[in-house]
C-alpha cells in the first residue's frame, strides 16, 4: 500500500489532521521554519548578486533528522504549511533541507483544518510558488538589513540591546509624531447649552440641544458670545417649528480581516494583538471539541481579504433563514471590497462551520478562547444578515430668533444587529416624548443648562488604533501588525498604561536618531512603497534582487555617514529613593530580561540588585503600608504589600482605594 507523508508547521495540527486522513497517512510537524540566514553574520553576499545564505536553525537538527526518515518511508510527500507567504517559504525551505524529489513532492494549502478541506487540497495539488517564497525572501533581507547594519550603529551611540527594524521604526515614529502633536495642543475654549423643555400631558423633560439662529449653525466660543444669546432668550417662547420623520438602514459589518479583529478584540474585550493572535491560532489550529475529537474552529487568521467562499456563504445564509426567518438574510449582490492592498488569495477570519454555535463549544474553550470564538462567530454570522432600520424623528424648536435641536433614532427593524452590536449604535432615549409632538407645539422651558468646554488633544494611541494606522498607511502586512507592537514595548521604546502607548526617552532618543540618519527607512510612504513593491514580486512582476539591490548601497552609505556624523547620547538611570544594603548609595532602575529591577550604581564595585517594587498609590488594608505590583515565577501580575513576609497581604486584581 502507498505511504504517504504530510508535513505541517505546528505540532498541534498534526492531531487535528491526523484525524481527516486514513491510515496510509502519516502527518509530521516542522515547527515553524528550519532554514535561516545565520545569527552571527549578515547572511548574504553583496558583492556576488545578493544570494542568500541559510543554515538549518540550532535545534531543528533533530526534527530534519526524523522528518528525513519519514520521507524515504513515504512514495508521495505533501508540504501543507500555512497558505501565505511565510507558509510557501517553509515549504520551500523544507524541500531543500530534506533535499525532495520534485516528483515525488507536492505543495497543498486549506484556508481551514476541516475535513472537506484538507481532503479536497490533497486532490489539488500544486508546485511550490517561487514568486511567493521570493517576496517573503525579499522581505526577510530588507528587514535583516535595517536591523543588522542599524541596531549596531544604536549600541555604539546610545546603549547596547537597542535594535533598529523596516516596520518597528516607522510604527516608533508614528507614536512619536502623536505624542508630539499632543505636546504642541492649544485647547481652545466653548461652549454649549441645553435647554430642558416641559412637554404638554408628560412628566419627563425634553433636553433639545443649541443649534444656531434662523440663519444657520452658530457656535459659542466664549462666555460673553453665550451671555448675549442668554439674555436674547430671557423672554422668548419655546415652540416646535419643524418635525422631519425619515427611515434609514445600517449596513451589516464586513466580517473581520487581521486587523480588524485586533482592533475589535482590544475595543471589547481587552486584548492586546499579541493575546489576540494567539488565541485566534488555537482556533484556527483545533481545539478538542466534546464529541467531535479535535476540530480547527476557524479558517486562517492572517488575512486582509473580506471574501467569503460561495460555499460558506451559502450556509451562513441557511442557517440565518433556518434560526431568524427569510427577513434576516442579506440580499445577495456583489461583495463590498475592503482596502486595494489585498492579497485575494484568502478569505476573512470566519467559523470554520457557521453551525457549530459559541454556546455548542463553550465547554470545551478556556475563557478567553471561547471570547473570541464567539466574537468572530457573532461578526461573520452579522455579515451575512440584513441591514437594520431606524426611524429617525428631527425636531427643530424655535425661541426667537434661535433654534434649538432634538434628534431620535427607534430601531423598527434589528436585522443584523439581532447578533452583533457596538458600542456606537444608537440608543433611542427622546423617542417616547417626540411622538407627542406635533408642529406649533408650546413648550415650557424648566431650565437653561449651560456647560464650559475645552477641545481636546489628539488621545494617544492604543494598540488597537496603531494597528489600524498602520493598515491605513499600507505599512506592515496582516503577519506583522502583534511582533512589531510586541517588539517595541519588549525594547521599551514604548511603555502601555491603561491601554494607551507613550513613548519613552529611550523611544524619543533612538527615533531621533532614526529621522537624523535614516529619514528614508522612517518614512512611512517609503515603507508602504516597499510593501506595495514586496507585492508586485509575489504577482510575479517584479524580480526581488531588484529591489534588494537598489536598497543595500544607499542604507550601507547612510550607516558609514551615521557612524562618523552622529553624537553618542548619554541616557542616565532613573535614581530612586530606596538606599543601597551593602553601600548606602541611592538604586537606580536597570532593565533586564525579565524587566525591571534596582541595582546600585557603584557596580562594579557593589554588585547589590534588588527586585523593583511599583508602588500603585493605595495603602495596605491590613499594616497600612504600600501595595507594590509583583509577579509570580511565570510572570502574572499580582499585587501584594511591600512589607512581605510580615505582612501577607495579597491580590490577583488592582485593589481600589
Amino acid at each position: 500500500m502507498a505511504k504517504y507523508l504530510v508535513i505541517v508547521e505546528s505540532p498541534a495540527k498534526v492531531k487535528t489532521i491526523k484525524k481527516f486522513l486514513g491510515k496510509n497517512y502519516e502527518v509530521a510537524a516542522s515547527n515553524g521554519h528550519v532554514r535561516d540566514m545565520p545569527k552571527s553574520q549578515l547572511g548574504f553576499d553583496a558583492e556576488n548578486g545578493y544570494e542568500p545564505k541559510y543554515i538549518t536553525i540550532r535545534g531543528k537538527g533533530d526534527i530534519l533528522a526524523k522528518l528525513r526518515k519519514e520521507v524515504k518511508k513515504a512514495d508521495k510527500v505533501y508540504l501543507a504549511t500555512d497558505p501565505d507567504r511565510e507558509g510557501e517559504a517553509i515549504s520551500w525551505h523544507l524541500s531543500q533541507a530534506l533535499k525532495l524529489d520534485e516528483k515525488k513532492m507536492h505543495r497543498i494549502s486549506f484556508n481551514e483544518i476541516t475535513q472537506k478541506a484538507v481532503k479536497t487540497s490533497l486532490k489539488e495539488p500544486r508546485e511550490i510558488d517561487m514568486d511567493l517564497v521570493n517576496a517573503q525572501q525579499a522581505r526577510r533581507m530588507l528587514d535583516r538589513m535595517v536591523g543588522y547594519r542599524i541596531s549596531p550603529l544604536l549600541w555604539a551611540k546610545v546603549k547596547r540591546g537597542l535594535s533598529a527594524g523596516r516596520v518597528q521604526s516607522v510604527a516608533l515614529r508614528i507614536i512619536c509624531d502623536r505624542e508630539e502633536e499632543i505636546n504642541a495642543f492649544i485647547p481652545e475654549e466653548y461652549w454649549t447649552l441645553d435647554a430642558q423643555l416641559s412637554v404638554p400631558g408628560e412628566k419627563k423633560l425634553l433636553v433639545a440641544k443649541f443649534y444656531g439662529d434662523k440663519n444657520g449653525k452658530q457656535n459659542i466660543s466664549s462666555k460673553e458670545e453665550l451671555d448675549q444669546i442668554l439674555k436674547e432668550l430671557d423672554q422668548a417662547e419655546y415652540q416646535v417649528l419643524d418635525v422631519k420623520k425619515s427611515e434609514r438602514s445600517k449596513k451589516s459589518p464586513l466580517p473581520f480581516t487581521t486587523s480588524t479583529l485586533q482592533q475589535e478584540a482590544a475595543k471589547t474585550l481587552n486584548f492586546s494583538t499579541q493575546k489576540t493572535m494567539r488565541l485566534a491560532q488555537q482556533l484556527y489550529e483545533g481545539i478538542d471539541i466534546k464529541g467531535q475529537g479535535t476540530v480547527g474552529l476557524i479558517t486562517y487568521l492572517r488575512t486582509d481579504s473580506v471574501r467569503i467562499s460561495e460555499e460558506a456563504d451559502a450556509a451562513a445564509r441557511d442557517y440565518i433563514r433556518q434560526h431568524y426567518g427569510d427577513s434576516y438574510v442579506a440580499a445577495a449582490g456583489g461583495a463590498r471590497r475592503g482596502s486595494n492592498k489585498i492579497q485575494d488569495a484568502h478569505e476573512a477570519i470566519r467559523p470554520s462551520d457557521i453551525s457549530r454555535t459559541p454556546v455548542m463549544v463553550k465547554e470545551s474553550l478556556s475563557r478567553d478562547q471561547f471570547r473570541l470564538y464567539q466574537l468572530i462567530w457573532n461578526r461573520f454570522a452579522a455579515s451575512r444578515m440584513s441591514a437594520a432600520l431606524y426611524e429617525t424623528t428631527s425636531i427643530t424648536i424655535g425661541a426667537g430668533d434661535y433654534r434649538f435641536h432634538v434628534t431620535a433614532s427607534k430601531v423598527v427593524f434589528d436585522g443584523f444587529m439581532s447578533v452583533y452590536t457596538s458600542d456606537d449604535d444608537e440608543k433611542g432615549e427622546n423617542n417616547v416624548l417626540l411622538r407627542s409632538l406635533d408642529v406649533d407645539t408650546k413648550l415650557t422651558l424648566k431650565e437653561l443648562e449651560e456647560k464650559q468646554h475645552f477641545t481636546q488633544p489628539p488621545a494617544h494611541f492604543t494598540e488597537a488604533s496603531l494597528v489600524k494606522t498602520l493598515e491605513e498607511l499600507g505599512i506592515g502586512r496582516p503577519s506583522t501588525y502583534a511582533p512589531t507592537i510586541t517588539t517595541i514595548l519588549a525594547r521599551r521604546y514604548v511603555t502601555k498604561e491603561n491601554k494607551n502607548l507613550y513613548v519613552t526617552e529611550l523611544g524619543e532618543v533612538v527615533n531621533s536618531i532614526m529621522k537624523e540618519a535614516f529619514p528614508t527607512i522612517v518614512d512611512e510612504h517609503f515603507t508602504a512603497n516597499m510593501e506595495s513593491l514586496l507585492d508586485k514580486v509575489e504577482e510575479g512582476s517584479v524580480s526581488w534582487k531588484m529591489i534588494v539591490s537598489n536598497f543595500y548601497p544607499d542604507l550601507e552609505q547612510a550607516v558609514l555617514a551615521a557612524e562618523k556624523d552622529l553624537e553618542k547620547v548619554k541616557l542616565e538611570d532613573e535614581v530612586t529613593d530606596v538606599l543601597c544594603d551593602l553601600c548606602g548609595r541611592n538604586m537606580v532602575v536597570k532593565y533586564g530580561p525579565h524587566g525591571r529591577f534596582l541595582a546600585c550604581p557603584g557596580f562594579p564595585e557593589c554588585k547589590n540588585t534588588k527586585p523593583y517594587l511599583e508602588k500603585i498609590g493605595i495603602a495596605c488594608p491590613k499594616c497600612g503600608k504600600d501595595v507594590v505590583l509583583k509577579k509570580t515565577k511565570k510572570g502574572r501580575k499580582y499585587y501584594g504589600c511591600e512589607d512581605n513576609p510580615a505582612c501577607d497581604f495579597m491580590s490577583w486584581q488592582k485593589p481600589s482605594p
